[in-house]
């Protein structure tokens, strides 16, 4: 399988999150071989997405002449699009989204009904490519945090159901935190397994993920003893 990853973290390659995705893409390699590309997307030249959809008249060429032509390249030859990316005010960073929209391409102008929403037509038969989300952030727990950067991803990319959620991430850039988020690394690894290997995470496996990995009044204090 051919794999692309969208780091959307302004620390590049020392994202909180990262740790869980390259934990999930072990655990995938540990099922069958894989090729992985790790795009760090605040290394790339990408213009904000005009709103002149020339591209959704000319076959999908977007006018600006910058990264995005490569990217969206790439995607087309990828089986599996992971976005990878830290919580930023209940969304994706800002990167990552002008990204997301400049995305618009792949789709016509053309429209169609499916179940009670509306969507565009794609320029072609997407339907072999999957979608994920691995998304952490610095909260205690998950509640009234993640809701609008799922619910965004899902509408996005319908029948890609494949979200990581975890709250208390930046433990994992800290090596004193290792006796806690080594065994959650460990949960991601196996449901990576699971993934290459089913194409779905167990439920609850998914659930023990997403939850939190210390109490939630514990890890608050401990923030708050930094400030």
């Amino acid at each position: 399988m051919k794999i692309m990853v969208l780091n959307g973290s302004p620390k590049g390659d020392k994202s909180d999150t990262l740790h869980l995705t390259r934990a999930f893409l072990d655990g995938m390699r540990e099922a069958s071989a894989q090729e992985a590309h790790i795009l760090h997307v605040t290394d790339k030249n990408i213009g904000y997405c005009r709103g002149c959809f020339a591209c959704k008249y000319n076959g999908g060429t977007c006018c600006q002449r910058d990264d995005m032509r490569a990217i969206l390249e790439e995607m087309l030859q990828s089986d599996l699009i992971i976005f990878s990316f830290p919580l930023y005010c209940c969304g994706m960073p800002a990167p990552l989204k002008a990204l997301l929209d400049r995305t618009i391409p792949l789709s016509s102008i053309a429209m169609r009904k499916v179940g009670d929403r509306y969507e565009h037509v794609g320029q072609a038969d997407f339907s072999r490519m999957h979608w994920m989300m691995i998304c952490g952030c610095g909260f205690p727990n998950s509640q009234s945090n993640f809701e609008p950067a799922v619910a965004q991803f899902r509408l996005c990319f319908p029948g890609n159901d494949a979200i990581l959620t975890v709250p208390e991430s930046p433990m994992f850039n800290a090596p004193e935190a290792a006796p806690v988020t080594a065994p959650r690394l460990e949960l991601v690894r196996r449901a990576g397994r699971q993934y290459a290997e089913a194409g779905a995470i167990d439920p609850a496996l998914l659930e023990e993920i997403c939850s939190p990995m210390i109490p939630e009044e514990q890890y608050a204090a401990m923030v708050n003893a930094t400030l």
